[in-house]
This record gives structure tokens, C-alpha cells and sequence, in this order.
């Protein structure tokens, strides 16, 4: 006889709390702080409507990569800490399936591996686009801009994105913060300044390394990984913020899941659930995100070009 939904859901819900025992752990400001409420009445309620190769799998496979506040890996490659534990735990709660995360390196490495079905989906920081849209489903739950981290402690004496003309960024290719330095740069080079030189690397970690080495003069980060790693280093890193003026509106960001896997309609769903069940703003607060959280969910907004 089949097991019930409910059964099923108790089933799973058991095994994956041995699984984030075994593989992932919290990190000690999640474990300082208020955890996340319960799914509640809404415990396995989309279990229904995940597609059957999820059902028969019986687990969803994220990517991702080291993004402080969304993910920290550790030095064994395989413990991960930050937001995305809670934001995976909280959907895993009202799809009613675990949610296991698998670490990769690179923006094309991890679209290419969602393509190929290898991973399932991937939680950014990721931007809406026209092009990935094209390909992916995308639920957009936060905005964002970007930021500059500069060493308090040596380093240029730039106080504002105007003084960063002429210097050398790090950031992570193909990312969001690429696109805007780029931008920033254009902005230089308009208003009769040298242009910001990019620096391409893998990860946060390694942009920041590049900085503490001298190979780069600031790291280009999204406003909330900007904002941690100031607050996770006191009195090592300052921030400046991209103006308007150079390009930075608000990003749509956006957790990506190809169209061909059939779940971006009920990640959707999901984010609704959390949405109004309040589990959405507690993991705002927490987070400290209010400044880029969103009203509501939007399944693929529409992208600028």
C-alpha cells in the first residue's frame, strides 16, 4: 500500500534531519540567534504538486557556491553555513522532500550542471535576465545592489564609488557584481576618468584574498554580502555603495531552476507559503535584509535587457 502524503512527509522530515547532522551545520550566528518557525499547517502541503521525478528521487539537489551570507563552505568542502540553510530548511518544509546542497565553483559551471540535470536548482545571488529566463524559471524574493569593500587599514583613501576610477575590483565572474562594475566602469570613462579594471576570480573568498593581497584594490560584492562580511570582520573591511547615476538599480534576484525539471511553479508556490506564513520575514530579520527584501514572490519578473 502506498504511504500517505502525511506518512510520507514524516518519513522524510526524519531522514532529513539525520542528513543535516551528517553533512551540514550551523554555522554560530544561526545558532546564536531565533530559528526559523515551523511550516505548521502548510507541512508538506506541495508535496502534491512536485513532479514526479522529484517524488521518485526523493530529494532536491542544490548548487552552490562560497557566497557569505547565503553560503559558507568550510575548509572540508562540504559543511555549509549561512541563509541558505534556513531558506532551504523552510521550503523543504512545505514541499515536504529534503533538500540536499552540492558545492561547485563558477556561475557557468553551476547553469551548465542544472542544464545537464545534474543539480535541480540554484539560489544565487543570481540576476534576472532575459537570457537565463529564457532557460531557467526564476522566483525573484530579493533585490539588491552592489557594494565596494575596501581595507579600513591601508589600501586607496577612496570614500565613495567616484574615487574607485582608475583602481582594480575583484568579483565573481559571470556574476551580478561583474555587470555593474562594468557599468561603473563605463560611468569612469564617460565622465573623463581611467576605468575600473575588473578582476575575475571564483568565489567571495578568493575577491577578498585578492584585496587583502594587493592584486585588487576593493571587492565588488552584493549589498548583503557586503554587509556581513563588514559585520563578520569588524574594523577590517568599509563599504561604498554604486549610485543610481552608475548604473546600480535595484537587481531582481531570483533562485533558478530549469524549465525542464517542471519546479519552478512550485518553488513559487512555496515562497508564497512563506510568504504568508510569516516564515519570510523572520528569516528577513534575522538576516538582516530588510533593506532588499521583497513585498511578494514573483515567478520570472520581467528582466531589463
Amino acid at each position: 500500500m502506498r504511504p500517505t502524503r502525511t506518512q510520507a512527509f514524516v518519513a522524510i522530515v526524519a531522514l532529513l534531519a539525520l542528513a543535516l547532522a551528517g553533512c551540514t551545520s550551523i554555522d554560530e550566528k544561526t545558532a546564536e540567534t531565533e530559528q526559523l518557525s515551523g511550516p505548521g499547517e502548510n507541512a508538506g502541503a506541495l508535496y502534491d504538486r512536485l513532479p514526479q521525478a522529484i517524488k521518485d528521487k526523493g530529494e532536491i539537489v542544490f548548487v552552490g557556491d562560497s557566497h557569505p551570507p547565503y553560503r559558507t563552505v568550510a575548509a572540508d568542502g562540504k559543511t555549509i553555513t549561512g541563509m541558505d540553510p534556513d531558506i532551504q530548511q523552510a521550503l523543504s518544509g512545505v514541499l515536504g522532500v529534503p533538500i540536499r546542497m552540492e558545492v561547485s565553483s563558477g556561475l557557468p559551471a553551476m547553469l551548465s550542471g542544472m542544464l545537464s540535470g545534474r543539480y535541480d536548482a540554484f539560489n544565487g545571488p543570481v540576476k534576472a535576465t532575459p537570457q537565463r529566463l529564457a532557460e531557467f524559471d526564476g522566483v525573484q524574493w530579493l533585490t539588491s545592489r552592489t557594494s565596494y569593500l575596501l581595507p579600513i587599514n591601508g589600501g586607496i583613501a577612496a570614500q565613495s564609488t567616484d574615487e574607485l576610477c582608475g583602481t582594480r575590483t575583484a568579483g565573481v565572474i559571470g556574476s551580478i557584481t561583474e555587470e555593474q562594475a562594468a557599468k561603473l566602469s563605463g560611468w569612469c570613462e564617460s565622465s573623463g576618468r581611467q576605468p575600473l579594471e575588473f578582476v575575475g576570480l571564483a568565489d567571495t573568498n578568493a575577491t577578498l584574498l585578492a584585496v587583502q593581497s594587493g592584486r585588487a584594490d576593493s571587492a565588488a560584492l552584493t549589498q548583503s554580502g557586503a554587509i556581513d562580511t563588514a559585520a563578520a570582520q569588524p574594523n577590517t573591511w568599509r563599504a561604498v555603495a554604486q549610485t543610481e547615476d552608475q548604473g546600480a538599480r535595484a537587481d531582481q534576484l531570483v533562485l533558478l531552476s530549469p524549465k525542464t525539471n517542471g519546479l519552478g511553479p512550485v518553488f513559487y508556490q512555496a515562497f508564497e507559503l512563506l510568504f504568508s506564513g510569516g516564515q519570510y520575514a523572520e528569516l528577513v530579520a534575522k538576516w538582516k535584509l530588510e533593506d532588499i527584501a521583497v513585498a511578494e514572490p514573483v515567478l520570472n519578473p520581467t528582466a531589463p535587457a
